[in-house]
């Protein structure tokens, strides 16, 4: 325990020394904003009511400092659509959601798979918003429809569940796209996150229940043993 004080207080030293706080602007910050900006006035194909909602993440949302060598390589966008949300299984579905969803919403169930951390989606309930109140009514959905890799006809380069798209500008940064499904609810297939083991004490308590609070994003992606398979490398 000893030992890693010092080291902890080691590296606070170089990085207080050697850092300085990030300006209020900045390259990343641009590419950033041009990226949500751009997605933010797509559509999917054939619904143009849908929305994308941008959300930056990654090393341009997290980094509040401005180190000697830079660390940004690329943007990180996740999005979800404004017309689909995901529960955990078992949870009732929500009777208010932000302004950012859809009069009209699809809510998916989190299955558990047969590996750790990959799940399945699949759809349970159709939410419709009321007017007078602003409150969604839902109505059960009764077939077996589990939510799908859709095909991206823009699709450049793939780095884990990312899409990897290239800027207009040489000089600019690339972005890592991640769509995904958002769940408002900390799901059970995560429980033991929050108390694992955390080298350094990093994050600490309060930022471990902000994120909790805050639920998690689904994303597309396939276990490398599933991939193959006809079904299970869509679903």
């Amino acid at each position: 325990m000893t030992d890693e004080r010092v080291v902890e207080d080691i590296v606070t030293k170089f990085l207080l020394n050697t850092c300085r706080q990030r300006p209020w602007l900045s390259l990343p910050d641009v590419d950033a904003a041009s990226y949500c900006a751009l997605l933010a006035t797509l559509h999917p194909v054939n619904d143009a009511e849908i929305d994308y909602i941008p959300l930056i993440t990654g090393s341009v949302a997290e980094f509040y400092i401005e180190p000697m060598i830079p660390h940004i390589g690329d943007v990180d966008v996740m999005y979800h659509w404004s017309t689909q949300l995901a529960i955990p299984q078992g949870h009732p579905p929500p009777t208010q959601l932000s302004d950012e969803f859809h009069n009209y919403v699809k809510v998916h169930e989190i299955i558990d798979s047969h590996l750790p951390g990959y799940v399945y989606l699949k759809l349970r309930y159709l939410l419709t918003e009321c007017l007078d109140d602003d409150k969604y009514t839902a109505v059960e959905y009764d077939r077996h429809k589990y939510l799908s890799n859709r095909v991206r006809i823009d699709r450049v380069n793939d780095h884990g569940p990312a899409i990897v798209l290239r800027g207009p500008d040489s000089n600019g940064l690339s972005c890592d796209r991640v769509e995904c499904v958002r769940c408002l609810v900390w799901p059970s297939q995560a429980t033991d996150w929050p108390t694992r083991h955390r080298n350094c004490g990093w994050p600490d308590s309060a930022t471990v229940d902000r994120v909790v609070n805050n639920g998690c994003d689904v994303v597309p992606v396939a276990h490398r043993q599933c991939r193959q398979h006809e079904w299970m490398g869509k679903c």
